[in-house]
């Protein structure tokens, strides 16, 4: 499991060590897209005291928000599992796609075309410059992890959703699964 490069659809784990960044302290990203260029995710397990209902007036469901990242925390996305309602999405692989006709999502929620079980939405993404993340997985702040999940990973990722992949890496990560968000109450 460890040792997988990272490329668009991949996890990236929150190494431990990572206790002091208040944005990625136990994230687990979905990266959307990674290149030459930079790379691009979403911190799926971080939820936000905020619906959807209440950040957009024409939106009648309250589908709970996520914190996606650090950058353009005041822009809405999302990624989602049905490209077939929802066009000019973006492929990230294994059957989640990145954004698409807004409107016409609004439009199915409010139908009940779409449910939670099938769209995530964000507060602002991760990013980072080129070769930024290359870097960050040199001084080994992340582990990048397959995404065994593919378009279930919508359901799975939840506040848990951290302690379980530091669960499933087991050896020393077994011990972070079990100790206090902040150390120093220990």
């Amino acid at each position: 499991m460890l040792g997988v490069e990272p490329k668009k659809g991949k996890l990236l784990i929150a190494e431990p060590s990572l206790t002091g960044d208040v944005s990625f302290n136990r994230s687990v990203v979905l990266l959307a897209e990674h290149n030459s260029e930079g790379s691009v995710g979403f911190i799926l397990n971080k939820p936000l005291d905020y619906s959807m209902n209440e950040l957009v007036e024409e939106i009648m469901v309250p589908f709970p928000v996520f914190n996606g990242g650090p950058v353009e925390q005041d822009n809405l996305y999302f990624i989602h599992k049905v490209p077939h309602l929802i066009g000019n999405s973006i492929e990230i692989s294994d059957g989640i796609y990145w954004g698409g006709d807004f409107e016409a999502t609004v439009a199915l929620i409010n139908q009940e075309k779409i449910t939670q079980n099938d769209i995530r939405f964000f507060l602002g993404y991760s990013g980072w410059a080129s070769l930024q993340l290359d870097q960050e997985l040199h001084s080994k702040s992340w582990i990048v992890v397959s995404n065994q999940y593919e378009s279930d990973i919508i359901q799975k990722s939840t506040q848990a959703f951290w302690r379980e992949k530091m669960m499933e890496l087991g050896g020393d990560y077994l011990l972070w699964s079990n100790a206090p968000e902040n150390p120093s109450l220990n």
